[in-house]
């Protein structure tokens, strides 16, 4: 039993949490299926696995980035209290529960594809760390409550399953905006804010112009590079930051934010300058592994569609919008971070007086990535108000929910952290609050809100993506904005390179290289 529990342990620990090999086996099957050369199909997938490290190292950048930003913002503020942030908590909760985790995701992997392929839902959720993400919540949330091991196991599996499934489904038709057509889905459990910001854009932004589309004076046409204008907004916002940390906490405490600290008042100005322009760097990376999995991973998935799961739509992490509008995207960043910390105030003064909820302080990692998707799918039905006012939402909905999740957490309620994301914050309340009916009646009344969700899903599917309904067509007709009709996630399937075409690169950037 211990070698089988190794052997699983490793399949999910290795292979299918780290999502660069997982997209570099989906596309060697694929291409496999469509009897292409070994050579071919070695080249593909490995260069499929070397856009998703890019995406990871770009990401990793990210976040180093933003750490000395994070010790500013706090001491700025003078606020303590829980930062979410997904891989802290699922460390913590390895530790009692690794073994009901590993055999849970395998579980839940297995019926998702299961469900792709009987029924309309055929997205196969490709974001490995997200799966693990999920799996440890609904472990945690299911376990706390009292049941035992194989109730958690199979229920949390199921539960697994359905989500993976039904989320992609629930926001195609926002991500068909954006994309312009089913090549791809986005597979990240943000799912809620991304919603909320392309129904915000629809409410608030009918005349709004694009954020893509700047009109900008000579002297300041370099702007117009996406990669510029990032790293100076970061530049700019760090020396603020940089500035209000110092006048606050002094040159002793100010200078220990960077790894090694600063010599003198100059060297801690220009560390800052230097993070914001490690930030813009690692953005035009992450941008580039997009182009880079893309262009290998849409003609791949013609072989799944064709003898896997017929009509196999891939479920992809969250930056796999950022080319197409990638203004939007440090919007989104922004606007998420000030949702953020006008939640924060609210819980301060308001929520946890009066209902002991935790103070969540905004963490830049989760504002960054699901900000900047919410940007972008603001931008895509209500142009630069959407982008604006959709990422606020969103950075709302990550300040609440998890504070909402930590009453049904148990004792991982008393960390210091918590899961960041919007699907994490409300499905985990709900599981946990049923949960919390003890026994059977826990299981049944778990299971029924996955029915429901998957009914839901399959309905949007059938009626709302599969018809081409548009969120974004009376904007169009606003504008005066000729589209092309879109075809539904239920009758096309992804031609090779169409996904990868229609990206566009940022001025500068280098081409990604050619499909195989």
């Amino acid at each position: 039993m211990n070698v089988v529990l190794a052997i699983a342990q490793f399949v999910v620990n290795e292979i299918l949490s780290q999502p660069a090999y997982l997209i570099g086996i989906i596309t060697a099957v694929g291409l496999i299926a469509l009897r292409k050369p070994a050579g071919q199909v070695a080249g593909s997938a490995i260069k499929a696995t070397l856009g998703f490290l890019l995406i990871g190292a770009g990401a990793g950048l990210v976040v180093e980035s933003l750490k000395p930003l994070g010790a500013m913002i706090q001491g700025a503020l003078g606020a303590h209290g829980v930062i979410p942030t997904n891989e802290a908590i699922v460390a913590i909760a390895q530790h009692e529960y690794g073994a009901q985790v590993t055999w849970l995701m395998i579980l839940g992997f297995g019926i998702s594809l299961v469900l792709a392929r009987f029924t309309p839902l055929r997205y196969v959720f490709l974001t490995g760390h997200h799966m693990l993400f999920m799996a440890t919540l609904l472990t945690m949330v299911l376990a706390v409550a009292g049941l035992s091991t194989p109730v958690v196991v199979v229920a949390g599996g199921i539960l697994l399953g359905i989500v993976m499934v039904s989320f992609p489904a629930l926001s195609q038709a926002w991500t068909r905006r954006i994309t312009g057509g089913d090549e791809f889905a986005i597979g990240h459990f943000g799912t809620a804010g991304y919603i909320a910001a392309g129904a915000t854009g629809q409410l608030v932004g009918k005349r709004s112009r694009s954020t893509e589309e700047m009109d900008l004076p000579e002297g300041l046409r370099f702007l117009r590079d996406s990669m510029v204008a990032t790293a100076l907004s970061m530049v700019l916002l760090y020396l603020a930051l940089a500035v209000a940390y110092l006048v606050r906490a002094g040159q002793s405490t100010a200078f220990g934010a960077f790894e090694g600290g600063a010599t003198n008042v100059g060297n801690y100005l220009m560390k800052s300058v230097q993070q914001g322009l490690y930030f813009g760097i690692a953005v035009a990376v992450i941008l580039f592994g997009v182009r880079t999995i893309l262009a290998e991973l849409v003609p791949a998935f013609q072989g799944i569609a064709e003898k896997v799961v017929p009509g196999a739509i891939p479920a992809l992490d969250a930056p796999i919008v950022f080319p197409f509008a990638q203004n939007a995207v440090l919007i989104g960043f922004i606007s998420s971070f000030v949702g953020g910390l006008v939640s924060l105030g609210l819980l301060t003064w308001v929520f946890n007086p009066a209902f002991g909820w935790a103070l969540v302080l905004p963490g830049l990692v989760p504002h960054f990535f699901t900000g900047g998707a919410s940007g972008v799918y603001g931008n895509a039905t209500g142009g630069r108000r959407g982008a604006v006012l959709g990422a606020f939402v969103n950075g709302c909905l990550i300040t609440f929910l998890p504070a909402i999740l930590l009453k049904v957490l148990g004792p991982f309620g008393e960390e210091n952290t918590t899961f960041g994301d919007a699907d994490f914050g409300w499905f985990g309340t709900a599981i946990g609050t049923a949960a919390k009916l003890g026994g059977w009646g826990a299981v049944a009344a778990s299971l029924a809100i996955g029915v429901v969700i998957l009914l839901g899903a399959i309905v949007v599917q059938t009626k709302v993506v599969a018809t081409g309904w548009d969120p974004g067509a009376a904007r169009d007709a606003a504008l005066g904005i000729e589209t092309a009709p879109k075809a539904s996630a239920a009758t096309s399937t992804p031609s090779s390179g169409t996904a990868y075409a229609k990206i566009p690169a940022p001025a500068g950037a280098p081409a990604p290289p050619p499909p195989a």
